[in-house]
C-alpha cells in the first residue's frame, strides 16, 4: 500500500494539567516524546503494525526535523524513500494534551505546502490512500485540479484509492464553498473515503442532520464515493455503500469485493475504553483498521468492526498487531437482519 500526503513531528509534552501561558512565567512540564504524526506516519504505521506493508510518499524539510521524521518511519517498518526532501522546513505538531481534556494541536505546515502529487508514480501497490487534502495546499489548488488528476492516474493504474480528511480550522462560508466545489468534482474518484463527521461538518456545514453519521456517509456515496466509511466518537461508526456498477469502477481491491459489499448501510457502536490513555491518531487507526479489512476481504459488518477495534486499542494505548484472517462470506441470501438500505 502507498500512503501520501501530510506528514509531520509531532512532539509530545507530558502535561499533569493544561498549562496556563502568562507571559513572563515559567510553565514546568514533563518529558518530551518525539513520534511521526501526520496521516502518513500515523496510518501508514498502524497499517504495518496490522501486518500491510506500506511505502510512503511525503514532503520533508532540509533540516534537523526532517532526518529525524525519516528515521522515526524506519524504526515504525515504513519504507521512508518516497519522503522528498524540499528547500523548506519539516512540519511539526506541539500536541497539548492534559489527563481529561481534548488534545490540542499547535501546527507547523512546513514543506506540506509544496505536497501536490505530481510527482508520484506507482508501482506493485493496490491501494493508495491520500490524507488530511485540507492540509496540503499546493494538491487542492485550483479548485482541487492536481487531486483530483492524482487520483485518477492511481485509479488508471488500477489501484484503489482511499481518501481521509482532517478538519478545517475556523471555516467560513467562502472556505466551505470552496471544499464544496472540491468535494464535487473529486469525490466520484474516491472508491474508499473515511473522515470524521467533524471533518465534514468543517468543510460543507452538510455533516447530516444533528450530525448523524450514516446520513453523512450516504451523502459522500451519493456524490461517487464507492465506500465511505464515517467516524463519530461516542455515536459510533456509519459506513455507507454504493451499487455494482459504482464498485465495477473502482480499483481491483474494490472492485472484486463480494456483492455483499454493494448497497448497504449500517452502523456499528464504538468499543467502550475502561481507561482512556490518549485521543491522538484513534480515526487515523481506525481507517487503517479499515483498510486492512479491506485488503483480507471481510465482510462490511467484520470491517467496520476492525475499524472500531483498532482505534479502541489506539486509544487505550494498546499495542496494534495482525488480526486473525476472516474468510470471506458468500452473496447473502438476504438482507442481513438490523440493517438499512442506503440513505436516500
Amino acid at each position: 500500500m502507498l500512503v501520501a500526503g501530510h506528514i509531520c513531528l509531532d512532539l509530545h509534552p507530558t502535561l499533569a494539567e493544561l498549562p496556563v501561558l502568562d507571559p513572563g512565567h515559567l510553565v514546568e512540564v514533563g518529558p518530551l516524546e518525539l513520534a511521526p504524526g501526520g496521516c502518513v506516519a500515523n496510518t501508514g504505521g498502524d497499517l504495518v503494525a496490522l501486518g500491510v506493508p506500506v511505502s510512503v510518499a511525503a514532503d520533508v524539510g532540509e533540516d534537523i526535523l526532517g532526518r529525524i521524521l525519516a528515521d522515526l518511519l524506519r524504526e515504525r517498518g515504513l519504507d521512508a524513500a518516497g519522503l522528498s526532501r524540499r528547500p523548506s522546513t519539516t512540519s511539526y505538531s506541539v500536541v497539548v494534551q492534559a489527563p481529561g481534556v481534548d488534545r490540542i494541536f499547535w501546527h507547523h505546515v512546513g514543506a506540506n505546502c509544496d505536497f501536490d502529487g505530481q510527482d508520484l508514480r506507482f508501482g506493485s501497490e493496490r491501494v493508495l490512500h491520500v490524507g488530511y487534502p485540507s492540509l496540503l495546499p499546493a494538491l487542492v489548488a485550483r479548485d482541487g485540479a492536481p487531486f483530483r488528476d492524482l487520483l485518477a492516474r492511481a485509479r488508471a493504474d488500477g489501484l484503489a484509492t482511499s481518501v481521509d480528511f482532517a478538519v478545517v480550522d475556523a471555516p467560513t462560508p467562502a472556505s466551505r464553498t470552496r471544499w464544496s466545489a472540491i468535494l464535487a468534482t473529486c469525490v466520484p474518484f474516491m472508491d474508499v473515503l473515511t473522515p470524521s463527521i467533524d471533518d465534514l461538518d468543517s468543510m460543507t456545514g452538510l455533516s447530516g442532520e444533528a450530525g448523524d453519521p450514516l446520513a453523512a456517509a450516504g451523502r459522500l456515496v451519493r456524490g461517487g464515493a464507492a465506500i465511505a466509511l464515517v467516524t463519530a466518537g461516542p455515536r459510533g461508526v456509519a459506513l455507507a455503500t454504493a451499487d455494482a456498477d459504482r464498485f465495477a469502477l473502482a480499483g481491483e481491491v474494490v472492485a472484486s469485493l463480494g456483492a455483499d459489499w454493494h448497497s448497504r448501510a449500517l452502523r456499528v457502536s464504538p468499543v467502550a475504553v475502561a481507561s482512556p490513555v490518549t485521543t491522538t491518531g484513534a480515526g487515523d487507526a481506525a481507517t487503517a483498521g479499515f483498510l486492512a479489512a479491506l485488503l483480507d476481504r471481510c465482510t462490511p459488518e467484520a470491517a467496520v468492526q476492525r475499524a472500531v477495534e483498532t482505534a479502541a486499542a489506539k486509544i487505550a494505548g494498546s499495542a496494534l498487531a495482525p488480526l486473525p484472517a476472516v474468510s470471506p462470506a458468500g452473496p447473502p441470501a438476504g438482507p442481513p437482519a438490523g440493517l438499512a438500505s442506503p440513505p436516500g
